[in-house]
């Protein structure tokens, strides 16, 4: 069971950039898939969930907007389309994936998480 996470790197401000996170191993269809991130010395912080199995996605309300998840079910790929970034934005995101039961919003309901990928935006 593994989730891929890819597609960070540097960026300066105002930019763009597209994550991906691969899903393998097993179907994950009756999970939600979520985005979160980290920058140092802070904690894992909630961006973005979806399911596979369809319904409107979700999103902190400090992102709405400018952060946009979707997902592939052909592909079993899930991405985050971050647009107008910022500096702030930058940290390690990570994907996870949460038993449809769980409370997505928090770490603690993930029970699978890609390696992260590194965000950086330059000012």
């Amino acid at each position: 069971v593994q989730l891929q996470a890819s597609g960070g790197g540097l960026v300066t401000a105002g930019g763009s950039l597209r994550l991906s996170c691969a899903a393998s191993g097993r179907t994950f269809s009756t999970y939600v898939m979520g985005w979160f991130r980290q920058a140092p010395r802070k904690e894992r912080e909630f961006i973005a969930a979806i399911s596979w199995s369809g319904g409107s996605p979700d999103y902190a309300d400090s992102l709405k907007g400018r952060f946009t998840i979707s997902r592939d079910t052909a592909k079993n790929t899930v991405y985050l389309q971050m647009d107008s970034l910022k500096p702030e934005d930058t940290a390690v995101y990570y994907c996870g994936a949460a038993p449809w039961s769980g409370n997505y919003y928090y770490t603690g309901a993930y029970t699978h998480w890609g390696q992260g990928t590194q965000v950086t935006v330059s000012s």
